[in-house]
Order: structure tokens, then sequence, then C-alpha cells
């Protein structure tokens, strides 16, 4: 086990550097949501999730849906560790004819299970893919991932009373809690918080952990399947930009890419 969990934080700090040199290459993208996702994708790509990445659209499959899209480097990055496609590849993000654009394109990418970006649709699509594997009789699970920013849209909460209301406890939602959406903190802008009681009343069961812990993301997956005729919501609190000092906590590195001085420190600290 203790193997098994070093492995995984090296997996995340590869994750990390693969954040950085895309975004430095770029010179576009949104490097403090994607930092803050690491532990929760790592955990769901190489420890949780059925998936083959020789198979992408394999239909015993678990699924995931990334939200909050703009946090498309944290997935990008997790794929290609996991052999979705070429590592190189990550270079290409945001430029002409890449597969690799701002926001994740089940068209063009493989490992996409849907195409997000418009924040407060992720979690309606999730439930979508939730009914479908109650409907087929299938036991795939269903996971989705959005920004506490993102749950100030009233989309959201539409489709948290929908997974309620046709228990589906295939389904377990990430909530990245860091604090921060691009406007400033989030209880200054729309304060979607206290989030637990608010899903909890909805008639899910709810976890809350810290969303960089490795243990605590796995434990809570566990419990999550135990649960029956109801979803469940993973609260995760997190720390935006999570891994570089200069970027953590600091609503300016929501959608700002690093210069290359400010790259070379951020691979330094992750070693």
């Amino acid at each position: 086990m203790e193997q098994q969990q070093e492995k995984l934080k090296e997996i995340a700090r590869q994750i990390r550097r693969n954040i950085i040199e895309m975004l430095t290459e770029s010179q576009s993208g949104h490097p403090g949501g994607s930092l803050s996702a690491v532990e929760i994708l790592t955990t769901l790509y190489f420890r949780e999730m059925k998936v083959d990445p020789a198979n992408p659209r394999w239909s015993e499959r678990d699924r995931f849906v990334l939200g909050k899209g703009h946090a498309a480097p944290a997935l990008f990055a997790t794929l290609a560790e996991k052999g979705f496609f070429p590592r190189e590849e990550l270079l290409t993000l945001r430029k002409i004819n890449s597969r690799l654009q701002g926001h994740p394109d089940m068209k063009k990418l493989p490992g996409i299970d849907m195409s997000t970006g418009s924040l407060g649709q992720g979690l309606s699509a999730a439930v979508g893919m939730g009914l479908a594997g109650k409907l087929d009789n299938k036991d795939y699970r269903i996971y989705a991932l959005l920004g506490d920013g993102e749950i100030e849209e009233g989309q959201v909460w539409e489709a948290t009373m929908a997974a309620a209301h046709y228990k589906l406890d295939n389904l377990t939602a990430f909530v990245d809690s860091n604090g921060l959406q691009i406007d400033g903190p989030c209880t200054e802008v729309m304060s979607p918080y206290p989030i637990a009681p608010k899903f909890a009343a909805f008639g899910w069961h709810v976890e809350e952990i810290d969303g960089h812990s490795l243990e605590e993301i796995s434990a809570a997956i566990a419990r999550a399947k135990e649960i029956k005729d109801k979803p469940t919501v993973i609260v995760a609190r997190t720390i935006k930009g999570k891994g570089v000092s200069f970027m953590e906590n600091e609503v300016g590195w929501h959608g700002n890419a690093p210069s290359e001085e400010q790259a070379k420190q951020a691979l330094a600290e992750l070693v």
C-alpha cells in the first residue's frame, strides 16, 4: 500500500510538471484550478476507474466528466500519463489544429467522455450517463468534477435534484473547493457555502475531505461505492495553484500562463 501511494504521489508531481510545461509553451490557459485538482484526477485514473487507453470507447468503462472544463490542462496531462496519447502532444495545447484546445473535446481526443466548458452543464451530462447505466443494467460508475465557483450556476442544482430523485448511486461528484474563482474569492462573488449541507438537503450522501490527500480521496470513493439509492458528493478542500509557491491561493493565477522564468521556478519546486 505504501509503495502504491508513493507511486501515485510521483504521478501527481509529473502531472503538475506537465501542466506547467503545457501552459508555458502555449502562453495561455488556467493553471490555478488545474493544479488544485491533480490528486483527485490521479486517484481516479490510476487507482479507481476502469478505463482502457487502448480502447477509449470501451462500453464497460467508467466515465469522467470535467464540469470545470477550463481545468482541461489537468485532464489532458492525466490522460497522457495514462497512455491515451503521447505526452509530447501536450505541448500542442491551444495551438492551431491541435487536438488539445482550451476545453475538452470528446470528438477529437481519446479519453474524453464529454465536451465541457460552459460552466454548470457537466453534472447534467453525468446524470444522463448515470441514468443510461441504470436503464442498461450496467455496473460502470460515473465521476464528475465541479468547481466551487461553478456550483453558483443554477443548472447544477437542477441536476443535483434529478440525481437524487432517480437514486443514482452510480454517480460520484467531486467539488474542487479551492475558494477562488476568476473574479475573486467565491464568498465575495456569489457564495456557494456551506456546500455539504446543500447537497445533503437535496438527498445526496456527502463526504468532506482534504482534496490533496490521496488516502482520504480513496477512502471517500470506497465509501461512495457502498452507498445505495443515493448519489455521492465528495467536497474536497483544495488549494488553488497547489504545488507552486507563488501560485498558491492567488486568484491572479486563475487564467494566466507562467513566463519562462516563472516556469523554471515552478518546475524546480515540483521535484
